[in-house]
């Protein structure tokens, strides 16, 4: 299926969290199943567990691994990132990920999927809001925010009607009008900052 605006949006769900025992991974695949059903929507997941190549220290030149994940930051036309709040902000392993990219960020909405007690992860969300925003990104104004102790026991809430999932439908509208406007945009008028 297409867009009106050509074929469908190209959108990396990253997964932020490496540490063991984490959600991160589950509440991703809940969230790709529902955006793979879209039609106008082609979802890649990204899971930053499969980077365990990543250098420990920013070097010089860019490895093997920082060159595959750029590669596939800049294939994207949109992202969602997968978050967990971890002491009011987001894990060491997705910023390490991001400042890998630079100019692949810019002029692409980013919407965010997170989690925790409580706050939902918005603390997080609200960090790397200001990340995107240095990086030239569009993020999004609503978010898909779970509280682990109420709604995740594996997957949040299976029911069509939940707030989770009204949540992420309106989370990839939103997603699906900013990445093709941007797309446009950008092929009219590259993009300089």
């Amino acid at each position: 299926m297409t867009t009106p605006s050509g074929p469908p949006l190209q959108v990396a769900v990253i997964v932020g969290s490496t540490r063991e025992g984490r959600v991160g991974d589950g509440v991703a695949h809940w969230f790709t199943e529902r955006a793979a059903k879209r039609g106008d929507l082609d979802v890649e997941l990204i899971d930053l567990v499969d980077y365990t190549d990543f250098p420990a220290r920013y070097p010089h030149t860019a490895t093997t691994a920082m060159a595959r994940f750029t590669h596939r930051v800049d294939r994207a036309e949109a992202f969602v990132i997968v978050t967990p709040e971890y002491n009011r902000s987001f894990p060491a392993s997705l910023k390490q990920a991001i400042d890998y990219a630079y100019d692949e960020w810019h002029a692409k909405p980013v919407g965010f999927v997170s989690y925790g007690h409580g706050s939902r992860g918005l603390y997080a969300v609200e960090a790397l809001r200001c990340v995107f925003t240095e990086l030239h990104a569009m993020s999004l104004r609503d978010v898909v925010g779970l509280n682990l102790a109420e709604e995740f026991t594996g997957a949040p809430d299976a029911d069509p009607g939940s707030a989770a999932d009204q949540a992420a439908e309106t989370l990839l509208d939103q997603l699906l009008w900013w990445g093709l406007a941007l797309r446009e945009a950008r092929a009219t008028r590259p993009y300089t900052s």
